[in-house]
């Protein structure tokens, strides 16, 4: 008799465990660090389409979702390495990040990769990243600034900057968009009269801003980040008078730099990865429902990778990471039924189906051959203490 009531003690344990466990996803974001005004509203966009996914009851048949986070910080590939780590050896499904380039690369080479885990980054823009050796697990929402680069210096261009002095955080994100820049520039008749790189974490700035104003220029371009070096560069800047028109990288597009310096800015422009369609307005109403600010930069995005991840799961009927892997890019490219954010549901029920589906999603999501996004941009300015989109690029 006792044999037998742990034997159903067991059964009805397994059962247990089976039916209520969940499915663990990663988000790895810099919550601290030269961007931590903006991974509030990232992380949130992407909290949203998984708990859309795991509300639905579409899952996988009714699986839930839980999230483990943790800080990329952006800038420190050893903590952000060692992050990664703590959150594969947690069980993670897949992971939604990181952010920032350099802490990205490093931890799809050192840890997501070698352990075949999937990594969507909805912010890593590196050029670099687009030959990294993934085998087929790194995927980016985002895309590279090998284009991003080339309309920043269009809209340059467009708002008759003759000459500029050029400005970038000392990583992989400030020095790829930096030589992209700085050859469409050239390449559209714009003098550039120097080119300085600058560290984040910096108490003051007013070395770097002194040799940029020394070179001089109708404006100087910030490409870097709005918490840290790049805030401190334009602060250093009108305080000595040096400049009062900033062309701003999309690390610097963010309502903190506004709050910031307000009407200080009004002759500077910029730009982000971001779309006027259909995906994006329906994006805005979903994510506001969600009491979620989704103006900032990369928050498309991050709903976007986190979306993909449950519906790749969804048509492999697998949460193997493999699996999730192979699927990526076919409810990313389609063919199949036009997805947008809140929509989940009905693309689970169609993949359970066997029916296919095109994930359109916010940001009018289409990947290249290597993964990673065609993506457009908006055009930005700072009007009525926001940063507004003046049109998509």
């Amino acid at each position: 008799m006792k044999k037998l009531f742990v034997a159903a003690f067991i059964f009805v344990s397994t059962f247990t465990t089976n039916v209520f466990a969940e499915v663990k996803m990663g988000i790895i974001l810099g919550f601290t660090g030269p961007i931590e005004s903006l991974t509030p509203a990232m992380a949130a966009s992407a909290e949203l389409a998984f708990k859309e996914a795991s509300d639905s009851g579409s899952l996988l048949g009714g699986e839930k979702i839980s999230v483990v986070r943790a800080d990329s910080t952006c800038v420190d590939s050893a903590a952000a390495t060692a992050a990664a780590e703590g959150v594969i050896a947690q069980g993670v499904a897949a992971i939604m990040g990181a952010d920032c380039s350099g802490v990205t690369g490093a931890i799809a080479s050192n840890v997501a990769v070698p352990n075949g885990v999937v990594m969507i980054s909805p912010s890593a823009t590196s050029p670099g990243l687009t030959d990294l050796d993934d085998k087929g697990y790194f995927f980016r929402t985002a895309p590279s600034d090998a284009r991003g680069g080339q309309i920043l210096a269009d809209i340059t261009k467009d708002r008759k900057i003759k000459s500029l002095a050029i400005t970038h955080t000392n990583n992989d994100y400030g020095k790829g968009l930096t030589n992209v820049y700085k050859a469409a520039v050239e390449a559209h008749g714009i003098k550039v009269t120097t080119v300085v790189a600058h560290e984040d974490g910096k108490a003051d700035y007013s070395s770097e801003v002194a040799t940029l104003a020394s070179a001089g220029g109708d404006a100087v371009a910030v490409i870097g980040y709005l918490d840290q070096g790049g805030k401190g560069i334009i602060q250093a800047s009108l305080d000595s008078g040096a400049f009062d028109t900033f062309v701003l990288s999309d690390g610097m597009i963010g309502q903190s730099l506004v709050d910031a310096f307000g009407k200080d800015l009004k002759k500077s422009f910029g730009s982000m990865p971001g779309s006027t369609g259909k995906g994006a307005g329906v994006f805005a109403k979903v994510a506001s429902a969600a009491g979620i600010d989704s103006s900032g930069p990369y928050t498309g995005e991050s709903y976007d990778a986190a979306a993909l991840i449950v519906l790749a799961m969804q048509a492999g009927n697998s949460t193997d990471r493999a699996s999730i892997a192979k699927n990526i890019m076919d409810v990313a490219n389609g063919p199949g039924k036009k997805i947008y954010p809140g929509e989940l549901k009905k693309a689970l029920d169609l993949l359970a189906k066997g029916k296919k589906v095109d994930y359109e999603g916010a940001t009018g999501v289409t990947f290249t051959s290597v993964g990673e996004a065609e993506g457009s941009f908006l055009e930005q300015e700072v009007k009525g203490g926001k940063f507004k989109t003046k049109k998509q690029r």
